[in-house]
């Protein structure tokens, strides 16, 4: 094996995008504030979540209204989690590509800014442990756009960074990858608009998951080569 694929998970393999948003708006409305809305939301999503709230709560807010706004967001994810029509699914065509890249002799590793609890979490409920090699959250070190989870997957797997490509839905992901000196793939059905990524300078940006596994192909045999 002779290639590394990173995941971001929220809004490239899985479609969170209404629990998120509907979690956030609620954990806004508990602390009495006006709720930021779906476009506003869309835009801290990836980064860890006290950061992202910090950024996304209005001017005079302290530390103590960042943490409550914190806790109360991670008490309405779990509750609307339980409900049936609330559930995240895997991006159709999401199974596939995992598919593919390890029938193809690649390994797989994640950096999410999704905690330790929520990742273990959706590997668990997707049924993702036979896929991935490795896996860090915004819990084991510095969160996104910092390259610590990215080079945390290198540094696991022992690779090299030019054999390594990062595939996130942010600016985030590409910024995390672009410091750690790894490829970017961006996909555009996530968070951030394909405008957002290509101010990002993603190397490359998708917008099917045909497209991510033939671009996934071309850097593989670009490698070969």
């Amino acid at each position: 094996m002779n290639r590394l694929a990173i995941f971001d998970v929220d809004g490239t393999l899985v479609d969170s995008r209404r629990i998120i948003a509907l979690a956030m708006d609620e954990a806004f409305t508990r602390e009495g504030l006006p709720a930021p809305g779906y476009d506003a939301t869309r835009k801290i999503v990836g980064l860890s979540l006290e950061v992202a709230i910090d950024r996304l709560a209005p001017a005079g807010i302290d530390h103590d209204g960042v943490l409550r706004l914190t806790r109360y967001y991670k008490d309405a994810f779990i509750t609307f989690r339980q409900d049936p029509a609330l559930q995240s699914p895997l991006y159709a065509g999401a199974l596939d590509v995992l598919d593919n890249l390890r029938s193809s002799g690649w390994e797989i590793g994640i950096a999410t800014g999704k905690s330790r609890r929520g990742l273990d979490a959706v590997i668990e409920r997707m049924k993702l442990a036979p896929y991935i090699a490795a896996h860090y959250c915004a819990d084991d070190g510095p969160g996104k756009p910092h390259p610590f989870m990215v080079e945390a997957n290198l540094n696991a797997l022992s690779y090299p960074a030019q054999d390594a490509v990062m595939i996130g839905d942010t600016s985030f992901d590409i910024h995390m990858a672009q410091a750690a000196d790894v490829s970017t793939i961006a996909v555009d059905w996530g968070f951030h608009t394909r405008e957002e990524l290509q101010d990002a300078r993603a190397d490359v940006i998708v917008s099917t998951m045909d497209e991510l596994n033939a671009e996934l192909n071309s850097f593989a045999a670009r490698r070969a080569s």
